[in-house]
Parts: C-alpha cells; structure tokens; sequence
C-alpha cells in the first residue's frame, strides 16, 4: 500500500511512502495571490504531484493532520489555512482517493513527541531514515519530517481503530 502523507498549510509537506519506505518528499506547492504577495495553495500542482506518483489501482490511502483553529492566531491566518485544507480534501475527492484524519496527538505520542519541541520531529525522522538527513538539514524541513511521520504513523496504526 502506499501511503501518501500531508502536512497541511501553505508551508506544509508531503510524504509519499510504501512498505514505510520513503518514496517522495516535496513541499506544499504555492503561488502567489494578489499584489501583497501572499501564498495560496497551487491545487493544480497538488494534483499533479499526486498523479505522478500513484498507479491506476494501486492501493492508496491519504492521511491528513487534522487541524483545528489554533487560540491566538489571527481571522485571516486561519481562514487560508482552512481554505488550503479544504482544498486538500477536494483534491483527494476529486481523484477517488480515500482519505484519513490523524490529530497532531495521535501521532506525536505514538512517536514519543509530546511535549517536545517542534524540531523533534525532524530529528525523529533523521534517526528512523539517515539517508534523508541532507533532505531534512534546514529547520524548516521539520513540515517534511511531520508528513513523513504523519504517513508512517498510518501504516504502523491502520489495523487498529485509532485513527
């Protein structure tokens, strides 16, 4: 089976494994909005990602981090990020994939992560897959090292109910 992983948000990740083999790693495709500059999620390049990576009648399952309105950050901030996540959600509906859930504590206790900084993840992965370490060598590759583990967390709990 393979396991596509995502962390959502603009700058989020996507991990595409199988037999808890990392195939793919790629960060959230964006563009440009307006004038100011601001991101949106490139859906058609989500798309394509996904296309190139799967085989007609493979068996596929996509887990997303389920991710809620966080205390403290602003009206704007979560409704791109509530658009790119139901964008997310389109994207795999509208390839007939199906799609899992995870909360961010499932996963990170399952990996021995609460309560532990954010860059911990990363770490995590770098111990579990070394050859990947010059992929995960910036701080901000821990969005990459969250949706490989989002994806492992999958294939290591999908016998049991707990997702």
């Amino acid at each position: 089976m393979k396991i596509i992983g995502i962390d959502p948000g603009l700058s989020g990740a996507i991990a595409i494994l199988k037999d808890k083999k990392v195939l793919s790693l790629f960060e959230m495709p964006v563009m440009a909005e307006g004038k100011k500059n601001k991101k949106q999620l490139n859906s058609a390049q989500l798309v394509n990602i996904i296309k190139t990576n799967i085989e007609k009648n493979e068996d596929i399952a996509v887990v997303v981090e389920q991710v809620n309105a966080m205390p403290g950050q602003g009206v704007t901030s979560m409704f791109n990020f509530g658009q790119t996540f139901g964008a997310i959600k389109g994207v795999c509906a509208a390839l007939q994939l199906p799609i899992f859930f995870v909360r961010p504590s499932k996963w990170k206790k399952h990996f021995e992560l609460i309560n532990s900084s954010k860059d911990s993840s990363r770490t995590k992965v770098i111990e579990m897959y070394p050859s990947l370490s010059h992929q995960l060598s910036k701080k901000k590759d821990v969005n990459k090292s969250d949706a490989i583990l989002i994806a492992r967390f999958y294939s290591e709990t999908r016998y049991k109910d707990n997702i």
